[in-house]
């Protein structure tokens, strides 16, 4: 995705920050609480990625991190640490959506999490994995307003954001997750753990 309108280096840092990711995660002895398990993310991210991808994902994931103080998390508690994450993000990039960035994913995924407080967390984030698919194929219409990728303008046009399709698979993943785990650790308004 980032041949056609960055560098083509995208994918290979974001592989070397996510490997990065799992050998980390590995590495932690213990309980863990969510917050120290998503800062822990960002900072394998932020070292081992590369580039600014590597740094806007790092800060994202440390956002998240930083956010989530308690060790019991809800959906609630979720969607505001994905949202202080992304304006992390913002704040270091100097973009929002509808620049064509990560965000036009992030933005729709956590509105869909907002949106899904009653459903189970399994199915919110499929939710919220789908609005990200749909939010990151929008970005096909858009001009870069950040990035390499500015640099292009029209020419940008045509081609998702690869940042975007990035968070997309993130969401992709945690849905995943929760999917294949069944009961979730964590509660919703109207369903328990068990649900």
């Amino acid at each position: 995705a980032d041949q056609a309108i960055g560098d083509g280096d995208h994918g290979i840092g974001m592989a070397r920050g996510f490997k990065a990711v799992l050998l980390t995660l590995d590495k932690q002895t213990g309980e863990q609480s969510p917050g120290k398990i998503f800062a822990a993310v960002g900072n394998a991210i932020l070292s081992n990625a590369g580039g600014a991808s590597g740094a806007v994902f790092g800060t994202f994931f440390r956002g998240v991190g930083k956010a989530l103080t308690s060790e019991l998390v809800d959906l609630k508690a979720l969607a505001a640490a994905f949202d202080q994450g992304a304006k992390a993000v913002m704040a270091r990039g100097n973009a929002k959506p509808g620049d064509k960035t990560m965000l036009d994913a992030l933005a729709p995924a956590v509105d869909a999490i907002n949106h899904a407080q009653t459903e189970a967390p399994a199915k919110a984030f499929r939710i919220a994995a789908a609005a990200a698919r749909t939010g990151a194929e929008a970005t096909s219409i858009m001009i870069a307003g950040t990035g390499r990728a500015k640099m292009l303008g029209q020419r940008s046009i045509g081609f998702i954001d690869p940042g975007a399709l990035t968070m997309t698979l993130v969401f992709e993943g945690m849905a995943s997750c929760l999917n294949k785990l069944g009961p979730s650790e964590f509660a919703t308004p109207n369903h328990d753990a068990n649900s």
